[in-house]
């Protein structure tokens, strides 16, 4: 349910109740069930709600959710300690659900990273909480929409730090792990993967910084001696639109709003964010806790149903791969 004070429950309410309600595969909501009814009842959304437990089958009738809260002071755009310790336990829960086999992928709304950390929990964000609750060694955050995909190779970290946070082995590992998501997650058999340069113009011959020359390059060449179909690293101004139009699979990024930015302008409404390199399938919603909004009947759930569909999609799309990789 992401954090209970943002948008998480409205969305969550607009999903189930709205023209995606009718699916292909079976979700259950881990929160609280009160808000999600408070919320049903303020914004004139009607719902029923009942009760899940791992173990039982998820009824048919009805929205199933697992009570894993009882917050007793909510106040819509305004998040406590108690509300970022509940928002924790959903995330927890969801993966020691998936370790146990209860669940076959996690989808996420939107957490608030410094009620998080006020709360005494000192992750920067989700992904590194479910890497630290997964023991995930190398992992990156992917964006994906319907005409972009981009992963980082940096993420949460100061603009004036990224030069120092590139490496040849940073790139080369981000360009494997996106390489090989592209054919586990969603079933590319062959991936055609653009590199970003961290300068303007690529570093024009190092020009404008010779990080290309010292570090991307030899990532690039490295993993096409592997049989990865990667080039670049291409100037960050026209990749994207190539990438766009259909010339790549993903654009492997050197900094958080390299990517982010092309991509949110492309897919604010229905991209997701996806954890590359865990053992679970995790997807989430791309925007934040809208705090500003929470309560007021005005979000829209398109970011969550496209994050809630991909999550099922990669997970069979694992499956597929995994019964692949035996036969051969």
């Amino acid at each position: 349910m992401g954090c209970p004070a943002g948008i998480g429950p409205e969305i969550i309410l607009r999903y189930f109740c709205g023209s995606n309600s009718e699916r292909p595969f079976r979700t259950v909501i881990l929160g609280d069930i009160a808000i999600l009814e408070k919320c049903s009842a303020e914004l004139a959304i009607p719902a029923r709600f009942v009760t899940w437990k791992p173990g039982t089958p998820v009824p048919r009738q009805g929205i199933p959710v697992m009570v894993l809260s009882q917050i007793t002071d909510h106040n819509w755009g305004h998040p406590t300690t108690e509300s970022a310790r509940a928002m924790v336990h959903y995330i927890q829960t969801g993966v020691r659900l998936i370790q146990e086999g209860h669940l076959n992928a996690i989808t996420t709304c939107p957490i608030a990273k410094d009620a998080l950390q006020q709360a005494g929990f000192q992750y920067p964000g989700h992904t590194e909480m479910l890497v630290d609750l997964t023991k995930a060694e190398h992992y990156t955050m992917m964006m994906a929409g319907p005409s972009l995909r981009v992963t980082l190779a940096t993420i949460h970290c100061r603009l004036a730090a990224v030069p120092e946070a590139i490496s040849r082995t940073v790139v080369e590992d981000l360009i494997e792990i996106t390489n090989r998501s592209l054919q586990m997650d969603f079933g590319i058999g062959k991936p055609a993967i653009g590199v970003a340069g961290l300068n303007p113009h690529a570093g024009e011959s190092g020009i404008f910084g010779n990080e290309e020359h010292r570090h991307i390059e030899p990532a690039i060449r490295s993993a096409q001696d592997k049989g990865i179909n990667v080039s670049g690293p291409y100037p960050p101004d026209t990749i994207f639109f190539k990438a766009a139009a259909g010339q790549f699979d993903c654009v492997v990024c050197m900094y958080h709003d390299q990517g982010l930015i092309p991509f949110k302008l492309l897919h604010f409404k229905d991209g997701v964010n996806v954890t590359l390199g865990l053992p679970i399938v995790r997807t989430s919603v791309d925007h934040g806790t809208a705090y500003d909004i929470a309560g007021k009947g005005v979000a829209a759930a398109d970011s969550l149903a496209a994050a809630v569909t991909m999550a099922h999609e990669i997970q069979m799309n694992r499956k597929v791969f995994q019964e692949t990789s035996v036969n051969i």
